[in-house]
Formats: structure tokens, sequence, C-alpha cells
């Protein structure tokens, strides 16, 4: 290929880019008109579409509400823990330290509720699961000690609730427990 030829491609290919790229700007920054086919998927009204879900999630309000009952069933047996719910994915909805309770429990808490969610498993069930698998305790995020909960609506995992602080993982899933039962009342 001569030099000519060579620069003739070269620019006719920074051309294309260039126009390709200005096009690109141009689209995202231009608005869609409303009669414009919409580019998103849309669910069918009928139901009956399988490329959609839908999914239950525990609201902030309720969160909070269970996260103040297991705080509370804690202070009533002067323990100081504390406590945190998370949602599906394990992120965190709402934490509630205690006063007085220890530096570490916060994190603990976090990863309590987080490992009870993501198995839909009380954490005091999960230990027992140690024996026979070993490695569960090397995925990041989880502990297996006693004192988390998952939260079920209809059978599924939707959030978990997660205590430390107390002296035992009994205590602690007691709590929790008692957060849990708050949000069916």
């Amino acid at each position: 290929m001569n030099t000519r030829t060579r620069v003739l491609t070269g620019t006719a290919l920074a051309i294309a880019l260039g126009a390709g790229t200005f096009g690109a700007v141009s689209a995202s920054a231009t608005p869609a008109p409303e009669s414009a086919p919409a580019a998103a998927a849309k669910k069918k009204d009928d139901g009956d579409d399988k490329n959609f879900t839908t999914t239950t999630h525990l609201t902030i309000d309720a969160a909070t509400r269970a996260a103040q009952a297991t705080l509370k069933a804690a202070q009533s047996e002067n323990q100081k823990v504390t406590v945190a719910v998370v949602d599906r994915n394990g992120n965190t909805i709402v934490t509630l330290r205690g006063d007085g309770a220890g530096p570490q429990s916060y994190e603990s808490a976090q990863r309590k509720a987080f490992t009870a969610v993501s198995w839909n498993a009380p954490t005091s069930v999960l230990a027992g699961r140690l024996a026979q698998t070993p490695n569960l305790k090397d995925i990041p995020g989880t502990l297996f000690l006693g004192g988390g909960v998952p939260v079920q609506a209809n059978g599924a995992p939707v959030a978990g609730i997660g205590v430390a602080g107390a002296p035992s993982g009994d205590l602690d899933e007691k709590f929790a427990k008692a957060g849990v039962d708050s949000l069916s009342k």
C-alpha cells in the first residue's frame, strides 16, 4: 500500500469515527420526542410477559419499626446491642446502635443480617453447617454466628435482621426474632 492510499484510508477512517462520535453525543443530548417509540422494554398490561418479575421489598418504615422493636427487646433485658436491617440484596436499610453497644457490633450486625437473607435461614442454623462445609465462612460479607434472621414474604427472603453485642448468639437471635415478629402486628 502506497503512502497516498494510507493517508486517504486514515483520513476516511478518522472522518467516520468523528461522525460516529458526534452522532452519539448529539443523540444522547437530544431528548426523544414523545411520539417516538421507546427504546426501553415495556411490560405488557395483561401480566403475561415472561421477561419481567415483581418482587416484594421491605419499606424503610417497616425496617425502622423492626429495628426499633429489636432494640427495645434487647434493652428490656439490659443488653447493649446494635441491630441492622438489610434488604433482599444485602444493602443496609437501617442500623441502630444502642447506647453502650461495642464498636465491633456495628459490622457484625450487618454481616449477620446479610448472611441470614442470603441463605434464607437463621445464622445459628447456618453456623451448624460449617462443620460439613468450613469454607462457607470464606464468603465475603458473611458472619456465621447466631444473631441473624431472615424476614420472609410468602416463604421468600425479603430482608434480614442482624443483632450483635449480647453475650451470646442465642440472645442476639432472640432479639432479631422480636424484630421479625413486630412486622406481623
